[in-house]
C-alpha cells in the first residue's frame, strides 16, 4: 500500500492540535472547579461578583475551545460560500453542561421501600437512564442529537409521574452550568433538569440552523426553520417556567432568546426570496417587495437590540452579539434603501403602470403630517430620488462597517466584514452610474422604508413526540401487586361493582388483553395518598403480560390533580395559572397537555 506523506503530515498536525486543545479545556475546567467551590464559600458580595465574571470568562473560553475541537474533527477544510453567495453570520447558542447524576441508588431505594419489589433487578433499567443521559451531555449537532434529546426528555416525563411526588423526594440533586455565565445552579426539582433539557434542545436548534448553507433556497429554508423551532422552545420555556435558578433561563432572558431566534429566521426568509438576484435582475414590483422585507428585517433587529441594551439582560449577554445585532440593523436598513433605488432605476416601472407600488413603500404619515411623497414622473427626477436613496444606503453601510470595526471579536469575524463590504461596493457601483458631471442640485432625503412582509416567520414550538419511546421502567407498572385495589376496568369504574362482575369482566378478556387502574397504598412511613398503578394488560389466561408483549409504549402514570410540570421552586408551590406545560412523547402522562 502506498502511503501519502502529505496526508500523514496532515494526521500528525491535527492530532497535535488536539492534544494541545484537550490540554487547554482540562485546565479551564480545573479553574472552573475551583471558581465554583469559591463561589458557593464566600459569602462576600463582591468577591462573588468577581468570581461570577471569571466564570463566565471561562465558560466563554470553553465553548470556544470546544467549537475548534469539534472543527478539527470534521477535518481541515471548512466550506464558506464565496462571491455573491456569501451570507452574514447567525448567533448560535452553546448548550447548558451538567455534571454526572447517581440515579441508581434512590431509584433501587424507591423501587424496594415504595413498590414493594427488589431494586437490584432494575439494574439494567438504571443503567439504561444513566447511559442515555450521559449521552445527551454531548449530542451530535443534527437530527441525531435533537432525538437523544427528546429521548431522555420523555423518559424524564415518565420519570416524573411514577417517583417523583410533592410527599416524595429521592434526594437528587441536579447540576447545570448557565449557558452564558457559566455560572452553576442546582436544584432538587425535576422540572430544573427538564427545563434544562428544552433549553438545550432550542440551542442545538440554533447551532443546526447557524450551519445551513443559506446561499441556496433549500439552505435558507431549513434554517428558517431551525430557528423557528428554536424560537418555541425557548417560548415553552418562558410560558411554564418559574423561579429560573439560572439567569439563562429567566424570563427577560428567554423572551429576548426568542425574540433574537424569530428575527434570525424573518432573516433567512429574505434571503430565500432575494436569491433569485443571482440569476438575473429583479423586476421592479420585486425589488420593491424586498426593500419592505428588508426593513422588515432591520426593525425586527432594532427590537432585539433594545432588549439586549437593559438591564439585567446586558449584564450577561455577551457584548459581541449586541454589537452584532446592531450592525444586522443597519446592514438591512441600508439594503431597503438600496432595492428602493434599483426600482427606480427600472425603466418599465412607468410602462407597467406601477406607480402607485412605490408610493405604497414609503413610511405611513403621522398625524398632523402631508401625506407621503408621491413617485416623481419624469425619469430625471426619478433618478435623482433613486440617488437620495443610495446616499442612504452608503451611509447605514458605512455605519454598519464601522460598528463591526469597534468590535474585538467582531473584527475576526472576515465573513461579516465581507458580506457589508460587498453590499457597499454594490452601492457605491450603483450610484456611479446614477452621477453625472452636471448634478449641481443635491437631490432632497429620500425617504423611510415601510416595514412589511410577505412570509411572517411564526414562531414553531418543537414536537417530541416526533420518535417513539418507550418507558424504561415499563416493568414496574406492568401487573398487579399485593394489595392493589382495581379502580376501573377497560376505562370503566368498577368502585361498586360486585367482586363476581370484576372477575366475569377479566375471564372475557380476549387476546387483546384487558385495560385495568390499579391504586396502591403507600407505606405507613409516608404521608397518606394514592398513587394509581398503570393499567396492566391481561392475556387470554388473565396473567399480565408485559408492555413490550402487547406492541405499544406506557404512557406515564396518572394523577387526579397533577401538579405543575414546570416549576421549580424549593418548596411545592402551584404553577401560574393557565400555564401550558410541554408535551411529551408518551401522550397523556398526567403532567402535559
Amino acid at each position: 500500500m502506498v502511503s501519502d506523506p502529505m496526508a500523514q503530515t496532515q494526521h500528525s498536525w491535527l492530532q497535535s492540535h488536539r492534544a494541545r486543545i484537550s490540554q487547554q479545556i482540562s485546565k479551564e475546567l480545573r479553574m472552573r472547579t475551583g471558581a465554583e467551590n469559591l463561589y458557593r464559600a464566600t459569602s462576600n458580595d463582591r468577591v462573588r461578583e468577581t468570581v461570577a465574571l471569571e466564570l463566565s470568562y471561562v465558560n466563554s473560553n470553553l465553548q470556544l475551545l470546544k467549537e475548534e475541537l469539534e472543527g478539527l474533527s470534521s477535518g481541515p477544510d471548512t466550506h464558506q460560500p464565496e462571491g455573491e453567495g456569501v451570507t452574514v453570520p447567525m448567533i448560535p447558542l452553546g448548550l447548558k453542561e451538567t455534571t454526572e447524576l447517581d440515579w441508581a441508588t434512590p431509584l433501587k431505594e424507591l423501587i424496594s421501600g415504595h413498590f414493594g419489589e427488589d431494586g437490584a433487578s432494575y439494574e439494567a433499567e438504571i443503567r439504561e437512564l444513566e447511559d442515555l443521559r450521559q449521552a445527551m451531555r454531548t449530542p451530535s449537532r443534527d437530527d441525531a442529537g435533537l432525538k437523544l434529546l427528546a429521548a431522555y426528555y420523555s423518559q424524564l416525563c415518565f420519570l416524573e409521574g411514577r417517583f417523583f411526588s410533592p410527599a416524595r423526594s429521592l434526594g437528587l440533586i441536579f447540576h447545570w452550568y448557565d449557558s452564558l455565565t457559566g455560572v452553576p445552579a442546582q436544584q432538587r426539582a425535576l422540572a430544573f433538569e427538564k427545563g434544562s433539557v428544552l433549553f438545550n434542545i432550542g440551542a442545538l436548534h440554533t447551532q443546526i440552523g447557524a450551519r445551513q448553507d443559506r446561499s441556496c433556497a433549500a439552505g435558507a429554508r431549513r434554517a428558517a426553520q431551525a430557528f423557528q423551532l428554536a424560537a418555541g422552545a425557548f417560548s415553552l420555556l418562558r410560558e411554564n417556567f418559574s423561579q429560573a435558578p439560572s439567569p439563562d433561563m429567566s424570563t427577560t432572558c428567554l423572551s429576548t432568546l426568542e425574540r433574537l431566534m424569530a428575527t434570525q429566521a424573518q432573516e433567512c426568509v429574505f434571503e430565500g426570496l432575494s436569491l433569485p438576484a443571482l440569476a438575473g435582475p429583479h423586476d421592479c414590483l420585486a425589488q420593491l417587495h424586498l426593500a419592505q422585507e428588508a426593513a422588515q428585517v432591520a426593525a425586527e433587529y432594532r427590537l432585539v437590540h433594545q432588549a439586549m441594551a437593559q438591564p439585567p439582560v446586558q449584564d450577561y449577554v455577551p457584548a459581541s452579539w449586541t454589537t452584532l445585532v446592531h450592525v444586522k440593523a443597519e446592514h438591512f436598513h441600508a439594503l431597503a434603501h438600496y432595492h428602493a433605488a434599483t426600482a427606480l432605476c427600472d425603466g418599465s416601472l412607468a410602462a407597467e403602470g406601477e406607480l402607485p407600488a412605490y408610493e405604497q413603500v414609503f413610511q405611513p404619515p403621522t398625524p398632523g403630517e402631508p401625506h407621503s411623497p408621491t413617485l416623481p414622473q419624469q425619469p430625471e427626477e426619478r433618478r435623482n430620488l433613486a440617488k437620495a436613496h443610495l446616499k442612504r444606503a452608503i451611509l447605514g453601510q458605512e455605519e454598519a462597517l464601522r460598528l463591526h470595526a469597534s468590535c474585538r471579536v467582531l473584527r475576526k469575524v472576515d465573513l461579516l466584514q465581507a458580506v457589508v463590504a460587498q453590499a457597499l461596493r454594490h452601492s457605491l457601483a450603483k450610484y456611479s452610474e446614477l452621477e453625472r458631471e452636471d448634478d449641481f442640485f443635491e437631490a432632497a432625503e429620500a425617504p423611510d422604508i415601510q416595514p412589511k412582509t410577505h412570509q411572517k416567520s411564526e414562531v414553531r414550538v418543537p414536537s417530541l413526540s416526533f420518535m417513539k419511546v418507550a418507558d424504561i421502567f415499563h416493568r414496574l407498572a406492568a401487573g398487579l401487586q399485593q394489595g392493589d385495589y382495581i379502580v376501573s376496568v377497560n376505562g370503566q369504574p368498577c368502585k361498586w361493582w360486585r367482586h363476581a362482575d370484576v372477575v366475569a369482566q377479566l375471564r372475557e378478556a380476549g387476546a387483546a388483553g384487558v385495560s385495568l387502574q390499579v391504586a396502591s397504598l403507600l407505606p405507613r412511613h409516608e404521608p397518606r395518598s394514592t398513587g394509581d398503578h398503570q393499567p396492566a394488560l391481561l392475556g387470554p389466561g388473565r396473567r399480565p403480560r408485559s408492555q413490550r408483549a402487547c406492541g405499544f409504549e406506557m404512557p406515564a402514570p396518572t394523577r387526579a390533580s397533577p401538579q405543575p410540570l414546570l416549576v421549580w421552586s424549593r418548596r411545592a408551590k402551584q404553577g401560574k395559572p393557565g400555564g401550558r406545560p410541554p408535551p411529551c412523547t408518551g401522550g397523556d402522562c398526567g403532567t402535559c397537555p
